[in-house]
């Protein structure tokens, strides 16, 4: 039974190369931009099922059925179930069919939504939102491994922003329309909605998204785009060579606890962020979570202003760049946490200059400065490495 799993999750064979440049060019491109909206788009969509709990907090506490502690450890059975799915799917993920395997996962965090709005028994909400992570965790490892095997390393950076833009699309969509479910239709809304959402999600990355271009009969990308660096015209390795050798990189240890910290200010926010509001600050729930928006929206901006600046300000040199927004997002956190109740235009400006910096040193932090320095047989490894430690 193992094996057959196995086996249908695996990528498939290499093609013989085609000799038609032509087609070649037509396939590449065609697949490309496919390929990049299924990513970004799916991964930012499926995102609302990963945060459907943030929205719902409030009237489960206002309704008696769960405590904030309760909810506390609810919430953090999905990182816990995150951070060990991130690492191990992140080196399944070098092995598989991308599409079967993101696939998968999006339509198993649906249902577990869709399960989470029929029962109030907090051991039955613990144990499905820790799978509930597991299965969040097939994303995150699907994005490295696209971009390393179909975008290039001169253009890695601006892409990887494109993709992370797909964080800040689901939060939006989770604290504008998840945050609207709830409140005319109740609690249960904020997971079905996205729960049934992301059914159809799954479908249609099934259809969009594509194996690696050799088992289409494609040559490498490097080879495409005339773009090879050094490890990539050095002897080949296995894919669980190249995993291996990524343990024994001292920058992917400092990017895993350099991750972590920039994770605890996250989901500082993302978890308690629409509460903190309501208590705090005084706000109703549409309100909290239209500020919540206007930092995903700015989140947007951010992860595509990070790839660009670094790629093209700084030549691929990311360090400089992450200093930079790493500087002004302490400075926005600040401003949130200590600026006095009914200031609403310097609080939604905190909030957009939090989420423009955070989203850049996502991209940076969370997979672009591993999958830069990784192996590309090894991305998604390198990827789900350095998860372990955010979460």
């Amino acid at each position: 039974m193992i094996k057959k799993i196995f086996k249908y999750f695996a990528t498939a064979a290499d093609q013989p190369i085609i000799q038609d440049n032509d087609k070649i060019d037509s396939l590449f491109r065609k697949h490309r931009f496919r390929i990049m909206l299924a990513v970004t788009v799916g991964y930012g969509i499926a995102y609302t099922c990963r945060l459907a709990l943030s929205v719902v907090k409030k009237p489960l506490i206002d309704g008696g059925i769960m405590s904030a502690e309760d909810l506390g450890i609810i919430g953090s059975a999905l990182f816990y179930g995150y951070a060990l799915g991130k690492f191990t799917n992140g080196f399944l993920a070098d092995h598989a069919n991308i599409k079967k395997f993101f696939a998968m996962g999006v339509l198993l965090s649906a249902l577990v939504n869709m399960l989470m709005g029929r029962t109030e028994l907090m051991w039955v909400w613990i144990v499905l939102w820790g799978l509930n992570g597991w299965f969040q965790a097939f994303g995150a490892p699907t994005g490295a491994v696209v971009l390393s095997q179909w975008f290039s390393n001169k253009e890695r950076g601006r892409f990887y922003g494109i993709w992370s833009t797909g964080h800040a699309i689901g939060e939006g969509l989770t604290f504008v329309g998840s945050g609207a479910l709830v409140s005319f239709f109740g609690w249960q809304a904020g997971f079905w909605g996205p729960g049934l959402l992301c059914v159809f999600v799954a479908v249609w990355i099934y259809l969009y998204i594509q194996d690696r271009p050799a088992t289409m009969g494609l040559p490498s990308i490097a080879a495409w785009k005339n773009d090879y660096i050094k490890s990539e015209q050095s002897k080949p390795m296995t894919t669980w060579k190249s995993q291996a050798t990524i343990l024994k990189l001292p920058t992917i240890w400092i990017l895993g606890l350099a991750s972590a910290t920039m994770y605890v200010t996250r989901y500082a926010i993302n978890s308690w962020g629409v509460l903190y509001l309501q208590e705090a600050k005084g706000y109703s729930l549409i309100e909290a979570g239209s500020i919540l928006g206007i930092n995903t929206l700015a989140g947007i901006i951010g992860c595509v202003a990070y790839g660009y600046i670094s790629d093209k300000l700084f030549k691929a040199k990311r360090p400089p760049v992450t200093l930079i927004f790493g500087i002004l997002e302490i400075g926005a956190l600040f401003i949130i946490f200590l600026s006095e109740p009914g200031q609403p235009l310097l609080l939604t400006s905190a909030f957009f200059l939090y989420g423009f910096t955070l989203s850049g040193l996502l991209a940076a932090l969370g997979g672009l400065f591993a999958i830069d320095i990784a192996p590309k047989k090894a991305a998604g490894a390198a990827m789900g490495f350095i998860g372990i430690f955010s979460y």
